[in-house]
């Protein structure tokens, strides 16, 4: 029976995966902790709804004592381990012209990339007691340095630097803790029709959250440090192959 973290679940992926969580048997999914800065209607009926299996906690992800204090009221609750955690919580942006215009670098880098850091370490004493010792980044295949040519046509730097920086990250937390038994992961959630994504991308965020979680579900030591593309049946896009760096 394991525990979940889910931090950005106030909508979007984040809400997708905590409802597809607790759609699964209480002996697989015991506790799911959604984390989010605020609240909203659709994550409280989930809570309300959760029959005590979920839990919401306040986190701002960009202040470090906000990470402290979910610790705190984590570990009120008295379930002692974390098992999986999955990081959504991030920021979008659009640029109209050339680089050199972005002013929104520091913000987003602040978001997507120190704020998973502040979480991930805040949390690890609880899942260094867990027993899968999953972490999943959620990042995007716009991030892969790679393959930039090939998604030179939209026009969102600051996220794209971002999620790279967000994969830097995710390999050095690999390498400074695969000893322990963890398994950190980048997770490629492919293009979803969330407000982020738009109408005209390709998955519902409900596929998305079904196809991250088999990602995480399957990872094993040898998915450590890697950058993983998830697996959708019909789509050459989600092969669930590693995306290159």
């Amino acid at each position: 029976m394991a525990t979940y973290t889910v931090v950005g679940s106030s909508r979007g992926l984040g809400l997708a995966i905590v409802k597809e969580l607790l759609a699964r048997d209480p002996a697989e999914v015991g506790l799911v902790v959604a984390a989010a800065r605020s609240p909203t209607q659709a994550l409280d009926e989930v809570v309300k709804q959760s029959a005590g299996r979920a839990v919401f906690v306040p986190l701002d992800v960009v202040s470090e004592s906000s990470a402290a204090e979910c610790v705190e009221k984590i570990s009120s609750l008295q379930i002692g381990s974390i098992d999986v955690l999955i990081n959504c919580a991030g920021v979008h942006s659009w640029l109209q012209g050339g680089v050199a215009l972005m002013n929104d670098l520091e913000y987003q880098l602040k978001v997507n990339v120190v704020g998973a850091h502040n979480v991930t370490r805040a949390l690890l004493p609880l899942l260094q007691k867990g027993k899968s010792k999953k972490i999943a980044n959620i990042s995007s295949a716009y991030g892969s340095m790679t393959a930039a040519e090939s998604s030179a046509f939209a026009p969102c730097p600051a996220y794209k630097i971002s999620k790279a920086s967000l994969n830097a990250l995710t390999v050095q937390y690999a390498l400074s803790y695969k000893e322990e038994g963890f398994v950190f992961m980048a997770v490629s959630p492919g293009w979803l029709k969330t407000e982020m994504g738009g109408e005209d991308a390709h998955l519902t965020v409900e596929e998305g959250a079904q196809a991250v979680l088999r990602v995480v579900d399957d990872a094993d030591s040898s998915s450590n440090g890697c950058f993983k593309n998830i697996e959708v049946p019909g789509w050459d896009n989600y092969d669930g192959k590693n995306i290159p760096w």
